[in-house]
């Protein structure tokens, strides 16, 4: 499954900025690990960001509570869910982690 996480400031951006360093951190851990496939800040920034993730919904969401920004409080998760139907057959191998027999975008 596929996921869109949103990562909403919940603080001042003065109360975020400290906690920087560990949220980058983070997300190149679960880059590294392919559990992240895209991560960025939203235009404007100030509103905060959006991942893209990989796996079952339970993983992610536990990712996501461990995010530096989540745990200080000064950031909230929203995930939704995608099963996807349709997309490139270049995204094939980054959707299903490479993984015979997986479900084949439609």
């Amino acid at each position: 499954m596929l996921h869109v996480l949103f990562v909403r400031y919940t603080a001042p951006l003065d109360q975020v900025t400290p906690h920087v360093p560990g949220h980058v951190a983070y997300l190149e851990r679960w880059h590294a690990d392919g559990t992240f496939l895209l991560s960025g800040q939203t235009v404007p920034d100030d509103l905060g960001g959006v991942i893209l993730a990989r796996g079952a919904r339970e993983h992610v969401e536990e990712v996501a509570a461990g995010d530096p920004f989540a745990v200080a409080g000064v950031a909230a998760y929203e995930i939704v869910t995608v099963d996807p139907g349709r997309g490139h057959e270049q995204l094939r191998e980054l959707i299903t982690g490479g993984r015979e027999g997986a479900p084949r975008p439609r």
